[in-house]
């Protein structure tokens, strides 16, 4: 029996949680119908930079969304500033996304920090091989980010073969950024994307 996702009320006091949509019921029912289910507990952080990966489908983004307004977080992801126009700017804004000005004189990853810094609770969702392709090294800004805004990462995982999306544990940058972000791919490597692992 594929156990119910969590509800808004059993995610701890600090995680951010998400406005309460009409169609989360919805999400849960498609959830579960779909045979997914979510394995791990979520800390009890304001803040902090949560990556995901294997990242080989467009479908994690839908199934990502969908469990997370199934159990009401409120984690946010980056998009470019072009697509925050019209009824597609007020969908992205209403899911979580955050407009990027990637021409801005201050970079991505500045933007970001002063976001975190900014904010009383924010997670921010990110995908550290910034594409569905395999890559043999990942983007270093999720790392950055956590690194200037004192902020831990959490690892997120899909495993399509058993319809899996796992919370693991929190990871502290430690300043050597090549050494940490290879160990955190290791924790990555036994689970497999819907076309491949890291």
């Amino acid at each position: 029996m594929i156990p119910a996702l969590p509800r808004p009320r059993d995610l701890p006091p600090h995680m951010p949680h998400g406005a309460d949509h009409a169609f989360r019921r919805a999400c849960r029912a498609v959830v579960r119908l779909a045979g997914w289910r979510l394995v791990g507990t979520f800390p009890d952080r304001g803040k902090l930079v949560l990556i995901a990966a294997p990242h080989s489908s467009w479908w994690d983004g839908v199934w990502g969304l969908l469990v997370k307004v199934g159990i009401g977080a409120d984690i946010s992801f980056m998009a470019k500033r072009e697509l925050f126009v019209g009824p597609l700017g007020w969908l992205l804004r209403a899911l979580g996304g955050i407009p990027i000005d990637r021409n801005a004189a201050r970079g991505v990853v500045e933007q970001m920090v002063e976001r975190l810094q900014g904010r009383d609770a924010l997670w921010l969702g990110l995908t550290p091989e910034g594409t569905r392709r395999a890559v043999p090294k990942w983007k270093s800004g999720f790392w950055h980010i956590a690194q200037r805004a004192g902020v831990e990462v959490l690892p997120v995982y899909f495993h399509y073969p058993e319809k899996t999306i796992g919370v693991g544990p929190l990871f502290t940058p430690s300043g050597d950024m090549d050494a940490d972000i290879a160990r955190i791919r290791a924790y990555f490597a036994p689970y497999r994307g819907r076309h491949r692992g890291v």
